[in-house]
């Protein structure tokens, strides 16, 4: 019985190693051969060009490249399911288009995909997007070489090296440098150099630990600049795709992989950068200095006629010449050919809607086919082209998710245009007035008031200077695809130092949103934005503008409205009749309570943007007892004339109704009466 037995025991034993897979796996590519051949698949903007480089992006804007080893690849062992040691090294260059402004950066990646579907550019890098960003279930591991400083992922600067894993916020991140052997400091690697630059990546899983090298040579450093330890468990499947992937945005970089080396069972291949082709758009520095004297007085000859057509073009043009600032600024400059095609020539069937400085419309840009909205600024008045060079100088540079994005812009003798990501949505003011195509509910009311106070709140605290939005209104909030909500419209925004305060002395905004105080001093502050975002809180949860000339007279301002039923504990009633009564009661005594707050008529008894997202956020209770937010006195429910309130400078089509306003002045709608306290039995249900 034994002996039966042990022959298949046996048989077993020795067909075993035929079944096992094999764990060992190397590859090495010196040059790369056409598109989706057997060394790379590529998708989106990237390709093969001349002398077997892998081109990324090409240095336009708003571009995804993804370039991938096209077969899978085992790095889970098949047994334990434990995750399997690698090594790659590659080299890569990145060639801005700005010689000091990257854009945005290349990643090298593993990922369960060669597609990346639905990731976007930007500072997603083509790996994630809005939506799936910090998920676990994307099973993404990046080494990012990232060129741009986001904030909202908290980036340490510009130009560092950081492991991502399943996000884009990186795990553990460091300036980008490199070690000498034997020399303990770090020198500093400039990504955005556009010169070749190796790196190596090495994962021990034992350890586990993983190793970011970098280096200007053919040398491998004995020290990494990055050493994280790292268990990539949970991150890694069975199998996953290898490869890099980059993007633009308004600010674009060329990127390029020269060599690429991958080993699953060792240390990969480095390579010798002297090898490789020069970078794209280099080549003729060298020609340069081998021509002979004959060609050089030619050359000189063809520059100064160049120079003289293009400087009778400028003339020509008046203003259409790129200036210094707008190379600081950096977000792409567009053609007014491309945009006036992308509009059908700005027809009034793509018109979205008026602005307070000109039209917005719809367009489509091609290649890749990308939805936009172009602001056309009408230069008639004598701030058009102020509120143009204020937008570019502010929104350009700002990176959040809840700011609309500015892709660029283009001036043509008196054409003033402005290109920004397109809100399918559209406006705020659209679905909580008149008659909406859809009803919001009060849950996507909510997220999108606290969409709208971390944006402001990046612009008052967050970014590197402090914004001043100075238009804070329903209509200059915009809401995308899945109705996330986006401040937008920086013709007014002004600014300054944090802690310093703005010179400006001229009131600008909308009547209604204006802060009392603004027309003593003329002075923009944070808090007069903070007034502005009170009045957008009472206006989403009533379902009514600030100002209601044909309202009934204790209804004409709404705060005061808000007010008298607040200290009549009727408040409920003023809840946005569209909403059938279905909402969260506490949420709704907290966004009233909160925008009374803020529309205090003292600008110090308001809170500031952080304080309010906290509110919002539910991190800290609002405070117990709560100020009258007007005053009386024979002025307007919040102290001021009303003749100076009118003709401060408004950017909405209230003007319209100045001489129904007028009316109501004279037959007193506007005063009120003050002295009244907060209903202690609302306070109490908001603190349960």
């Amino acid at each position: 019985m034994t002996k039966n037995m042990s022959f298949p025991y046996l048989t077993c034993l020795l067909l075993f190693p035929l079944f096992t897979p094999s764990l060992s796996f190397s590859f090495i590519f010196n040059a790369f051969k056409h598109p989706n051949s057997d060394d790379i698949s590529v998708n989106g903007a990237a390709g093969i060009i001349p002398g077997g480089i892998l081109e990324l992006t090409d240095g336009s804007p708003r571009l995804i490249g993804h370039g991938f080893y096209p077969k899978p690849i085992r790095f889970k062992n098949p047994t334990t399911k434990k995750p399997l040691s690698f090594s790659t090294s590659f080299v890569f260059a990145i060639l801005p288009v700005y010689k000091k402004l990257g854009g945005h950066g290349l990643a090298f990646t593993i990922s369960p995909s060669k597609e990346l579907a639905g990731a976007q550019p930007n500072q997603y890098l083509g790996l994630l997007n809005i939506t799936n960003n910090g998920n676990t279930s994307n099973h993404l591991f990046a080494i990012e070489f990232d060129t741009v400083q986001d904030l909202e992922f908290a980036d340490i600067d510009d130009n560092h090296v950081g492991m991502n894993l399943n996000a884009m916020l990186s795990k553990n991140s460091t300036k980008a440098g490199f070690f000498i052997n034997g020399d303990p400091t770090k020198h500093d690697i400039n990504l955005k150099s556009g010169k070749k630059i190796q790196a190596w990546v090495d994962y021990d899983a034992l350890k586990p630990q993983l190793n970011v090298t970098l280096s200007p040579s053919s040398q491998k450093p004995t020290t990494p600049i990055l050493s994280v330890p790292v268990d990539l468990s949970s991150v890694f499947q069975d199998y996953m795709y290898v490869g890099f992937s980059a993007s633009t945005g308004v600010l674009a970089s060329s990127h390029y992989v020269f060599g690429w080396s991958f080993n699953m069972s060792g240390k990969a291949q480095s390579f010798d950068v002297n090898n490789f082709p020069p970078i794209p758009g280099t080549k003729k520095n060298h020609t340069l200095f081998i021509i002979g004297v004959s060609v050089a007085v030619f050359l000189a000859l063809a520059v100064i006629v160049v120079a003289s057509v293009v400087f009778v073009i400028k003339k020509l043009n008046k203003g259409d010449e790129i200036e210094e600032w707008e190379l600081d600024v950096g977000p792409h400059r567009y053609s007014y050919k491309e945009l006036k095609k992308a509009t059908k020539g700005f027809k009034k069937e793509e018109l979205l809607g008026f602005g307070g400085f000109g039209s917005v419309y719809k367009g489509v840009l091609p290649n890749p086919r990308t939805l936009v909205a172009v602001k056309r600024i009408s230069n008639e008045s004598e701030q058009g082209m102020r509120a143009f060079v204020s937008e570019i100088s502010t929104i350009g540079r700002l990176r959040h998710r809840n700011l609309v994005q500015l892709l660029g812009w283009c001036r043509k003798k008196g054409d003033l245009l402005l290109v920004y990501d397109f809100m399918a949505n559209g406006s705020l003011d659209r679905y909580i007035y008149d008659n909406p195509k859809f009803d919001l509910t009060w849950k996507q009311r909510f997220k999108i008031i606290k969409d709208v106070a971390r944006g402001l709140l990046y612009l008052h605290e967050e970014w590197e200077q402090t914004v001043l939005h100075r238009d804070i209104k329903a209509g200059n909030v915009l809401l995308d695809s899945e109705l996330n909500g986006r401040l937008g419209d920086f013709g007014l925004a002004k600014l300054c130092e944090h802690g310093s305060n703005p010179c400006t002395t001229k009131v600008v905004g909308t009547l209604g949103y204006l802060a009392p105080e603004l027309t003593r001093t003329g002075k923009p502050t944070t808090n007069s934005d903070v007034f502005a975002f009170g009045a957008l809180l009472l206006e989403v949860v009533c379902g009514r503008r600030p100002t209601e000339p044909k309202a009934l007279p204790e209804e004409l301002i709404l705060v005061d409205w808000v007010w008298d039923k607040w200290t009549k504990e009727t408040v409920l009633e003023v809840v946005d009749s569209k909403l059938k009564g279905e909402f969260d009661e506490v949420e709704v005594l907290m966004m009233i309570k909160l925008g009374l707050m803020c529309s205090n008529n003292a600008p110090s008894a308001r809170p500031s943007m952080r304080q309010v997202v906290r509110y919002l956020e539910g991190e800290v209770p609002l405070p117990g007892s709560l100020a009258p937010p007007c005053e009386s006195g024979g002025k307007g429910s919040h102290g001021w004339e009303f003749e100076d309130y009118v003709y401060s400078y408004p950017s909405s089509s209230y003007l319209d109704n100045v001489s129904n306003w007028s009316a109501g002045v004279e037959e007193g709608y506007i005063d009120v009466e003050a002295g009244l306290t907060t209903p202690s039995s609302i306070d109490s249900k908001l603190r349960s």
